[in-house]
């Protein structure tokens, strides 16, 4: 078994005092000291990150992390665009898995506001088919604005409904000091902000982000040496084609759904013995796909159980409990670490906005649901 010992997250977005190198030393440093960890007994590091090279100009970051913190183990650099954080998380847990490995350091990061936002943008759709997709102009906003319009015209699925996730993701993050946005919204708000790609509006989409967040992962000999240590019960990544129109349905997360499938089954879990639910709210309308597709509610439901408050601190599966990439932030290479790091807080007893959690499951995606990568966490 794996376990999760403790992390750290930077505060999430405009950070312009600080570069790369800095957000990763910090969470880096951070998660170490919050562990308990001895530093010279780590044995390898992984750092998620999507685009480092083209938003600040640094490269071979396995060996900047390593520098940065001043060890000397194999480090890795893994990238899988928005999915990053969560595929080196995976890679961390297959090296202490097999025995290789029995301390080991994740950190995700992305320093994304040191370019111009159409700069931005041009860098994120690397993370699309550059053939088909980015080559002729179209962002991610217009590809998920098709799969919302897609599930609209399907299942009846309304702009409020959409807006509805905004809203609770505002008013979830309202409480968290690292959360780039803490304020709440309503509805209105969300309606009345600029029409990025219909249906879509600002509100509806995730914000560009700077900063990181870092975990440390242990075998069972070491885990019982600690406090309160976390077992990671299932992890499991599967990918779609990286084009949507590609895909047997240009509405439906075929990645995240078989992920989810394969880490109920590894597990012995089922959709009713998780408590706390982080997903990937690039948009507003991801939110509902993966609701979907982890089989919370049924296909065609996502909206309608948004509106009904079931992902709300007090609803059946509480859901992006400190604010989600829309309150939080998405800093691409770091989401994947932070939804990771906030179910381990509510399973530890210590979110900032506490629900009773044994269990819970993070789904983190890449592209247009090229990738996805789903993990359990709990503590029987």
């Amino acid at each position: 078994m794996v376990h999760i010992l403790s992390g750290y997250q930077t505060r999430f977005g405009e950070i312009w005092n600080s570069s790369l190198k800095n957000l990763i030393q910090e969470s880096g440093f951070g998660a170490i000291k919050n562990s308990g960890i001895d530093k010279k007994d780590i044995d390898n590091v992984f750092i998620g990150n999507m685009a480092g090279g083209k938003y600040t100009g640094q490269e071979h970051l396995g060996a900047l992390t390593t520098t940065s913190l001043g060890l000397s183990v194999p480090s890795v650099h893994c990238e899988a665009a928005c999915a990053s954080g969560a595929v080196a998380f995976q890679q961390a847990y297959y090296k202490i898995k097999s025995g290789e490995s029995r301390v080991a350091l994740v950190v995700g990061a992305e320093k994304m506001t040191d370019v111009i936002g159409d700069e931005a943008v041009s860098i994120l759709m690397g993370a699309g088919d550059s053939e088909t997709e980015s080559f002729i102009g179209l962002p991610f906003s217009g590809l998920y604005a098709l799969m919302a319009k897609i599930h609209m015209n399907k299942f009846g699925t309304t702009s409020e409904q959409l807006a509805n996730v905004s809203v609770i993701n505002h008013k979830h993050g309202t409480n968290n000091k690292l959360a780039q946005f803490n304020t709440e919204i309503t509805i209105r708000n969300v309606l009345e902000s600029t029409m990025i790609a219909d249906p879509l509006h600002l509100l509806d989409c995730s914000p560009l982000t700077d900063g990181a967040a870092a975990v440390i992962l242990t075998s069972d000999d070491i885990a019982k040496e600690y406090d309160n240590p976390i077992k990671v019960k299932a992890c499991a990544c599967f990918t779609d084609t990286l084009a949507l129109y590609k895909r047997e349905s240009l509405f439906k997360l075929k990645s995240a759904i078989k992920a989810g499938e394969n880490v109920f089954k590894d597990s012995g879990l089922k959709t009713r013995d998780i408590d706390v639910l982080e997903v990937h709210d690039c948009f507003s309308i991801n939110e509902i796909l993966c609701l979907e597709a982890l089989g919370f509610c049924k296909e065609g439901r996502g909206g309608r159980f948004v509106e009904d408050d079931e992902i709300s601190l007090d609803g059946s599966i509480p859901t992006n409990t400190t604010g989600g990439l829309k309150s939080c932030g998405h800093p691409v290479g770091a989401t994947g670490v932070r939804q990771i790091l906030d179910v381990v807080n509510q399973i530890q007893g210590k979110s900032i906005n506490q629900v009773k959690a044994k269990n819970g499951l993070c789904l983190n995606i890449g592209g247009s649901g090229a990738t996805a990568v789903a993990h359990i966490f709990g503590v029987e």
